[in-house]
């Protein structure tokens, strides 16, 4: 970039200390925004949570070696309660360490 000093300066400031003003500016607001944000937590790193809360099928089908329709099973005959969120099916980790007890 050319300095032009034909070129007519609308604000009371030498186009060197401005930028200079605007990089300081900016070094601050990161810096800023740096302290004030909040660590982003992995789901499974919440903390006092010492253990999984929701499984999903998958999960269970691998933990306890079965198919789905096992799992499907279970729920028709009330060894396992689902919980439907939205769209999804979990099933609650209370419910999974109790049957691991049986």
């Amino acid at each position: 970039m050319e300095n032009n000093s034909s070129v007519p300066i609308l604000f009371p400031f030498d186009p060197n200390e401005f930028w200079e003003q605007m990089r300081q500016i900016i070094r601050e607001e990161v810096s800023k925004s740096q302290k004030e944000s909040t660590p982003i937590l992995n789901n499974m790193s919440v903390p006092g949570l010492t253990e999984k809360p929701l499984y999903k099928i998958q999960e269970i089908c691998s933990l306890f070696k079965v198919s789905k329709p096992t799992i499907y099973d279970w729920v028709k005959h009330g060894k396992l309660r689902r919980i439907k969120i939205r769209s999804r099916v979990f099933f609650l980790g209370s419910d999974i360490r109790q049957l691991m007890q049986i």
